[in-house]
């Protein structure tokens, strides 16, 4: 979603439950899905999964510098996921695939209603709710942060929990990006400590969105610097 919500959506007037809920079944059904594609073909080294609450709201903000990176999460999480997908992923059979394993289709272009009334449907009803912040795949270092990530939780009041992949968006030897990460290659996923985005006020206005997501860019961008020392890849995504 491209910059605030509009007007009447930072003051909480967007319903959480416009639109059909996405299924919480179809979600668990995703992360086994999920589990056996990427501890298939890749070798996963999860780190700090404890860190995700048991139960709950939790929203989970990625780095995104591959198209696997959601797969990845979905799988890697302890907890199933909802993730907001871009709507042009959803194409031919695709889409009432993903619909039905409980992903959510979102327009980027605008601030989408049903993709927001839904994605907070997930969160009022204890559910993960995954966003890539950046709002599309780049370098993966959170360097430019959109404000949904700030609304989704100050509206809710769910903690984020930040995670940093490195391995999925590794270059050829000619230097080209490869279409999916060599089989059988290491790929770190790196959960962090969840935080409050809000400033305790209860705060909706554009103002406390700009300064939340302020507060996030540098939590996050924080936890993958620590990530990256963690996990021996200090220029690597």
């Amino acid at each position: 979603m491209r910059g605030h919500p509009r007007r009447g959506e930072a003051d909480g007037r967007v319903s959480a439950t416009d639109g059909t809920l996405p299924s919480p079944s179809g979600a668990a059904v995703a992360r086994r899905i999920g589990i056996g594609l990427m501890y298939g073909l890749w070798r996963p080294r999860v780190l700090g999964a404890w860190r995700i609450p048991s139960a709950g709201p939790v929203i989970l903000a990625g780095n995104h510098s591959h198209n696997i990176d959601g797969p990845m999460l979905i799988g890697t999480s302890p907890r199933p996921v909802h993730f907001l997908v871009k709507k042009e992923a959803f194409v031919g059979p695709l889409d009432p695939f993903l619909l039905a394993l409980g992903q959510l289709k979102v327009d980027r272009t605008s601030a989408d209603r049903a993709a927001i009334g839904q994605a907070l449907g997930v969160l009022e009803h204890g559910g993960v709710l995954g966003i890539f912040p950046e709002g599309t795949r780049g370098d993966g270092d959170f360097a430019s942060l959109r404000s949904g990530l700030a609304y989704f939780a100050v509206r809710s009041g769910a903690p984020i929990v930040p995670v940093a992949v490195f391995g999925t968006a590794t270059p050829r030897d000619d230097g080209r990006s490869r279409p999916l990460p060599r089989l059988r290659s290491r790929i770190d996923v790196v959960f962090g400590d969840p935080f409050e985005a809000g400033d305790g006020s209860g705060r909706r206005t554009r103002a406390a969105l700009d300064q939340a997501t302020e507060r996030i860019q540098k939590r996050l961008g924080a936890h993958l610097g620590t990530a990256r020392r963690l996990t021996g890849r200090p220029d690597q995504t």
